[in-house]
């Protein structure tokens, strides 16, 4: 605890104000860049953000009572603008759906939120997984003895070394929704489409091209972080393994993964982090048409001046992170390493 003592108190001088300062401003109204004296508002701001509730929408009916058709002759319900509370705080729509023949809506008080909380965890899970078995593979490629092999180091960090609003503009111009852009005209050299796929356009696409171009920048750095982990693995357990005769993917679910594990977890948690604090992919390439949790807090902030908000926005973040990181622990069990 001594020789940690000058590391934690370095710590607490350099994250437990800006921390406390950010949990303190989140239970206020305080307003960015006024000299405006904040006012304690408690868990308002978290109200704003969170609150959910969920109403089953009743078929309409006419003034004779009868239930109303639509063209196609299927129950017509009612708007859930007529459905959802509005006092003490107003929900708005965020998504309706159907289930055992009953129209159910989801209301939340800031749907923009909720829905770039949803985008963001979402293409934080599937960037993350598919940069860790891609970066896993390439780390297992570089690390075994062959010739280039520094070469071939240096250049797989080449999509990590350039700037992601570069790289962000590079792939808006090649998900172009016509045969300017390189997918769609090789889709449709190929026969696959008529090349005017609308992949930055249509919703569906939109979160599979984010984790795309993500997974093409971040890949390398993944792959440097476990390529040192497997570089701290000794050799000679290999050597010992391959005279009692393990074939080599004995070797790799027995040897490799289990010491893996501090470096993979290491690995997990910074490009999570990463993740679920994307900002400038998004800015980039969508503005403000399709936001991430911090390009949220950025609107609030600096377009709205809602400090207290932002700061709210931020808590929650770290609070998902926090989750994140813990859960990486406990499944791995790198407390026990």
């Amino acid at each position: 605890m001594w020789l940690l003592l000058p590391t934690l108190l370095v710590m607490l001088l350099i994250a437990a104000y800006p921390l406390g300062s950010a949990f303190y401003t989140s239970l206020t109204d305080a307003q960015f860049a006024s000299s405006q004296e904040p006012n304690f508002v408690g868990l308002r701001n978290y109200q704003q953000l969170l609150s959910l509730t969920l109403k089953e929408l009743p078929p309409e009916v006419d003034e004779a009572g009868n239930v109303v058709l639509d063209e196609d002759g299927q129950i017509e319900y009612e708007s859930p603008i007529r459905i959802l509370p509005r006092e003490p705080i107003r929900y708005r729509e965020l998504t309706t759906w159907n289930l055992s023949g009953r129209q159910y809506v989801l209301g939340a008080t800031d749907p923009a939120f909720m829905q770039g909380m949803w985008d963001t965890i979402n293409f934080s899970f599937w960037s993350v997984l598919l940069e860790t078995i891609l970066g896993l593979g390439i780390a297992l490629v570089v690390n075994s003895q062959f010739p280039g092999r520094g070469v071939m180091r240096a250049a797989m960090l080449v999509p990590w070394a350039i700037i992601t609003v570069v790289s962000a503009k590079m792939w808006t111009w090649m998900f172009a929704s016509n045969r300017a852009g390189f997918f769609n005209a090789l889709f449709d050299a190929i026969g696959v489409s008529d090349g005017q796929t609308a992949f930055l356009q249509d919703a569906s696409l939109q979160i599979p091209a984010m984790v795309m171009i993500d997974v093409w920048k971040t890949t390398p750095f993944m792959a440097l972080l476990l390529l040192a982990g497997l570089q701290t693995i000794p050799g000679d357990v290999y050597e010992a393994a391959d005279i009692d005769g393990a074939s080599k993917i004995r070797q790799f679910w027995s040897i490799t993964l289990p010491l893996l594990r501090p470096a993979l977890v290491v690995a997990l948690i910074f490009r999570t982090l990463d993740a679920l604090r994307v900002f400038d992919l998004f800015q980039v390439v969508f503005g403000q048409s399709r936001v991430s949790m911090a390009s949220y807090n950025y609107v609030q902030l600096i377009q709205f001046q809602n400090a207290g908000l932002a700061s709210a926005v931020g808590v929650v973040i770290f609070v998902i992170i926090l989750i994140f990181a813990i859960a990486y622990m406990r499944t791995f069990g790198a407390e026990e390493s």
